[in-house]
């Protein structure tokens, strides 16, 4: 393909795909040994390396011939069949391919028919027809056949087949004004072949790819079916279908068409000097020199790419050498991309010996970074309950996700320390430990406690509240150093709780299950952080209870408040507090009353025990006194307790009248 575009996003090229049928045939094995797919005539132009296990292989050439073998390692050869695709310039087509079947040496003693012809065995070890080769053990290959049904052939094909993941490995080098962020990349070649002058392109994403056994024969079980008469047992139920505007009719000699460039679509027949200039541009940049020095270095950076196109700078992309009408599939953009994923594509040609890797240069890019103080406790560092972590601060600035990976940091000429990165979208921060800060301790405390009063709902005269549950966490760091140290303190969030009034700077992490509280320590200094979460309860009270006073109040207080609830709830109010008076007088006077009935009982059991004394007659005129006194204040407070009922029975309900059409369904949200 040379400087073909062409990756394996066939989505959106305007090829000839071509694969109409597959058809069986008994081949015989060939060699034991060998990659997992090779093809005389077809050299490997580009490899695509995944995260998940797979790698797509694209190979191109020119066939002189009406057929092409591939052979196929016996493990990989239900890759090849489940993502094979073929994409032809010139007009022809792929007739079939036939693949061989392992089956049982009795099933497949005799030569069975073939849907196409063999071809001649060629010299030294390789295919021979059934029934003609000699017996040999059981080969690691199997050829593929595809027949052509023309004499010469411009030929692409695209698969995936088992490749070990690529690995990132990460350098930032921190200064005083930002950092320094390399990636580079590790592709090891289990292939079986060498990888010789390749486009090599790398994707942080792990698309779906399983392993189909298409090359194993299935024979399914089928249902038996006696003739039982012509007789319809049952009346069928009918079905309507809806009528439904027409489809427009698809392109003319189109089938299954894909969403294409409309550069690209353009028919290479109608425009051949336009194309072939724009391909002659696109070679005369792919072959241009690479500037020298760090600008060498950083020209080996692969620009980062989507599904969608570019993300980051990067070579121009040449117009693709293959043209047409997609004919039946559409290739293999399903496999090969992924809507979002970044993609590393190496702008120059790489070679790779198999059985061996190599590291590449992914991204040289200047970022924002800092080295600062992690507070973040860890079971395996134990120390860590009392001492931060020194910590690597880092931001995203590249254009593409960032993969999970090891990543050395150096600090002021120097090593300073090693982590490990987890995966980093565009324009998200990272937080990576590399050592333990000692010279910072750390307390914690904790303290629970109920606070506050809303209303939650109110439906038939029922009132509900909702309170919150403060969990205050203390944290106190004490600076032994004799340097400003900037502090992150991180904190494990409660499930369902939400952070009030958090400090300024506060990264509240979805996801995470974690809050990063931000802090600087002076030199030799000692700070008290607080974070403060509340979580939300609910509870039924009765409407005189103190709680629904403050919850009542607080909502009428609130301008976000529904106005014309508002409204209804002053007018209950009023009567409520008339009610609240009346009960309040009503409990303390039934007190009062209990009290002089005690003591008039006790007054009369005095005088009781003094009527026989003479010399008591004094005493006895007293407490007689008394008790009249007394039965004329308990007299009083009984009718004023009668007087309290009555209103207090007519109060209840008006009030219970007044809260009877009250509905709050939607609460308002805490501040």
């Amino acid at each position: 393909m040379g400087a073909s575009r062409s990756d394996g996003r066939v989505m959106g090229l305007a090829w000839a795909l071509v694969l109409p049928s597959l058809s069986l045939s008994m081949l015989a094995a060939g060699c034991a040994t060998g990659p997992a797919v090779s093809a005389p005539g077809l050299s490997l132009r580009k490899v695509v390396i995944y995260r998940n296990g797979v790698g797509y292989f694209e190979r191109a050439g020119h066939i002189q011939s009406d057929r092409v073998q591939f052979r196929v390692r016996k493990d990989e050869i239900g890759d090849f069949l489940a993502t094979l695709a073929v994409l032809e310039r010139g007009g022809s087509s792929v007739r079939s391919a036939s693949f061989p079947l392992d089956v049982k040496d009795d099933e497949a003693s005799g030569p069975g028919p073939s849907p196409i012809p063999l071809p001649s065995p060629a010299p030294g070890p390789g295919p021979m027809a059934a029934g003609n080769a000699p017996k040999e053990p059981p080969s690691k290959l199997r050829t593929v056949v595809m027949s052509l049904d023309g004499k010469e052939h411009d030929l692409q094909v695209g698969y995936i087949a088992e490749s070990p993941v690529w690995r990132p490995s990460y350098r930032l080098v921190i200064g005083k004004e930002g950092a320094q962020l390399q990636t580079w990349g590790i592709v090891q070649n289990l292939s079986g072949e060498d990888w010789n002058d390749v486009s090599l392109s790398l994707v942080a994403e792990a698309p779906l790819a399983f392993d189909a056994s298409l090359a194993t024969p299935v024979i399914p079980a089928r249902p038996k079916v006696t003739d039982g008469g012509d007789v319809i047992a049952v009346v069928p139920h009918a079905e309507t279908s809806m009528a439904e505007a027409a489809a427009p009719p698809p392109p003319p000699m189109a089938m299954a068409p894909a969403p294409m460039e409309p550069e690209v679509m353009e028919d290479v027949a109608d425009k051949p000097t336009a194309r072939e200039d724009r391909r002659r541009s696109a070679n005369k940049k792919m072959s241009a020199p690479a500037p020298k020095g760090g600008a060498q270095a950083r020209s080996m950076a692969m620009s980062i790419r989507d599904a969608g196109g570019a993300i980051s700078g990067g070579l121009a992309a040449a117009e693709p050498a293959y043209g047409g009408r997609a004919r039946n599939l559409s290739a293999l953009a399903a496999v090969a991309t992924q809507a979002g994923a970044t993609r590393y594509d190496l702008p120059h040609p790489v070679s790779i010996p198999d059985k061996s890797a190599t590291m590449v240069m992914l991204l040289d890019r200047e970022i924002p970074g800092e080295a600062i103080a992690l507070y973040a406790p860890d079971g395996g560092v134990p120390d860590s309950a009392s001492h931060p972590f020194r910590v690597a601060r880092y931001v995203n600035k590249t254009g593409g996700l960032l993969e999970k990976g090891p990543l050395a940091i150096f600090s002021e000429g120097a090593f300073v320390g090693q982590g490990m990165a987890d995966p980093l979208p565009e324009g998200a921060t990272a937080t990576v430990p590399f050592a333990l800060e000692r010279a910072v301790g750390i307390d914690v405390s904790r303290e629970t406690r109920e606070e506050g009063a809303r209303l939650f709902h109110i439906e038939g005269g029922a009132l509900t509240i909702a309170r919150d549950v403060v969990t205050l966490t203390k944290y106190r760091a004490k600076n032994g150093a004799d340097r400003t140290m900037k502090l992150l303190l991180k904190h494990g969030r409660i499930g369902g709780a939400r952070l009030y009034h958090p400090l300024a700077g506060t990264e509240d992490n979805v996801g995470t299950g974690s809050a990063l509280v931000p802090s600087s320590l002076g030199p030799r200094a000692t700070v008290d952080i607080a974070v403060d979460e509340r979580q939300e309860i609910t509870r039924q009270v009765e409407w005189l209870d103190p709680l629904a006073e403050d919850a009542v109040g607080g909502y009428l207080r609130d301008g976000r408040a529904d106005a014309v609830l508002a409204a209804q709830l002053k007018e209950a109010w009023t009567i409520r507090g008339v009610l609240k008076a009346d009960t309040d007088e009503q409990q303390k006077l039934s007190e009062e009353q209990e009290a002089r009935r005690q003591a008039n009982d006790e007054t009369r059991a005095n005088l009781k025990s003094l009527e026989k004394i003479a010399s008591a007659g004094d005493l006895r005129s007293k407490l007689t006194a008394r008790l009249a006194g007394d039965a004329a204040k308990l007299d009083k407070v009984s009718k004023r307790l009668i007087e309290l009922g009555v209103r207090i029975r007519e109060n209840q309900v008006r009030f219970n009248e007044a809260v009877r059409s009250l509905k709050l369904v939607q609460p308002l949200p805490p501040q």
